[in-house]
C-alpha cells in the first residue's frame, strides 16, 4: 500500500473506504459490517465516517467491524470522523466527538474534520479541536469541504496551522480544485482527501475510460480510481460493500496510467483554466 506524509511525518495510506451511505438500512447492516471487515482483512487500514452518515449508523458498521475482525487491530486503522457544521460550538463539538467515540467503540479518532463551513466562529471549533488533541480523544484534526477562502480564514486562527487535511470532492469530471484548493494545501505540506472518486460509479460509461480499461486489461472505473490515485498527495476513499468492488479498488493501485494515457484523459476530462466555486456531493 502507498502512502502519504501528513506534515508531522506520519505516513497513512493513500487508499481508504468510505462509509457514507453505510448504516442507513438495518437489515444491510450485517452485510455492511462484513464488508468492512473484509477492506480491513485485505489492507485497507484507512477508514473513513461521519457523525452525519445515516446520524451516526455509519460509524457502528465501522465500531462493530473493529470488534469483530480477528486479524486487524485497532491501532492498525487510521480512523477518521467528522463533526457537523451544527455541532461546531464549543461544546458541541466536544459532545459530538464523545458520541463518535462511543458508537465506534474506541478511544480516539485519528483525523477529526469539521465536515464543512458554517455559522459558528471557526476559531471556537478550533479551540475545541485543540482540547480534544490534548486530552487525547483526537490525535488529528482538519476540515472538509473547505474552498480556499475559508481555508484561508480557518489557517489564520490561532493553531488552524496545525492542520493536516482538507476532504473534498475530487475526481476526473471534477478538477476545479486543481486550479486553487490543491494547490494551497500543498503549500502547507497536507494531502487533500478525495471523495467519491469514482463520482459514485457514474464515470462508468465514458468512452475513453472503457478504451484504457481495455488497454490496461481492466475495468473504466478501475482506470478513474487509478487517476486519482496517481495524484501527488492525495488520499482518496471509495465507498463499497460488494466484495469484488472492493478488491478491484484494491487492483486499482497496481494500475500504471502511462503519459498517452493522461494525455487522452485530460482531453475527455479538462483541468480548469480558471477558478470555479467549490463543488459538493
Amino acid at each position: 500500500m502507498r502512502t502519504v506524509k501528513l506534515p508531522g511525518g506520519e505516513e497513512v495510506p493513500i487508499l481508504g473506504l468510505g462509509t457514507w451511505m453505510m448504516g442507513e438500512v438495518e437489515p444491510q447492516f450485517e452485510l455492511e459490517v462484513a464488508a468492512v471487515c473484509y477492506a480491513m482483512e485485505r489492507g485497507i487500514q484507512l477508514i473513513d465516517t461521519a457523525e452525519m452518515y445515516a446520524n451516526g449508523g455509519a460509524e457502528k458498521v465501522v465500531g462493530t467491524a473493529i470488534k469483530r475482525s480477528s486479524s486487524v487491530k485497532r491501532e492498525d486503522i487510521f480512523i477518521i470522523s467528522k463533526v457537523l457544521p451544527s455541532n461546531a460550538h464549543f461544546q458541541g463539538v466536544i459532545q459530538s466527538c464523545d458520541h463518535s467515540i462511543d458508537r465506534l467503540g474506541v478511544t480516539f479518532i485519528d483525523l477529526y474534520l469539521l465536515h464543512w463551513p458554517g455559522l459558528v466562529p471557526l476559531q471556537e471549533t478550533l479551540d475545541a479541536f485543540e482540547v480534544l488533541r490534548s486530552s487525547g480523544k483526537i490525535r488529528y484534526f482538519g476540515v472538509s469541504n473547505f474552498d480556499v477562502r475559508n481555508m484561508v480564514k480557518w489557517l489564520k486562527c490561532k493553531g488552524g496551522g496545525a492542520s493536516v487535511a482538507n476532504q473534498i470532492l475530487y475526481n476526473l469530471s471534477r478538477r476545479g480544485v486543481e486550479w486553487d484548493v490543491i494547490p494551497l494545501c500543498n503549500d502547507y505540506s497536507f494531502p487533500v482527501i478525495a471523495y467519491s472518486p469514482l463520482e459514485q460509479g457514474r464515470l462508468h460509461g465514458s468512452l475513453v475510460l472503457s478504451q484504457l480499461a481495455e488497454k490496461h486489461g481492466t475495468t473504466s472505473l478501475q482506470i478513474a480510481l487509478a487517476w486519482v490515485l496517481s495524484q501527488k498527495n492525495v488520499i482518496t476513499i471509495p465507498k463499497a460493500v460488494n466484495l469484488q468492488h472492493i478488491d478491484q479498488n484494491i487492483g486499482a493501485l497496481k494500475i500504471t496510467l502511462d503519459a498517452e494515457d493522461n494525455r487522452l484523459l485530460d482531453l475527455s476530462f479538462p483541468p480548469p483554466s480558471g477558478p470555479s466555486p467549490l463543488e459538493m456531493l
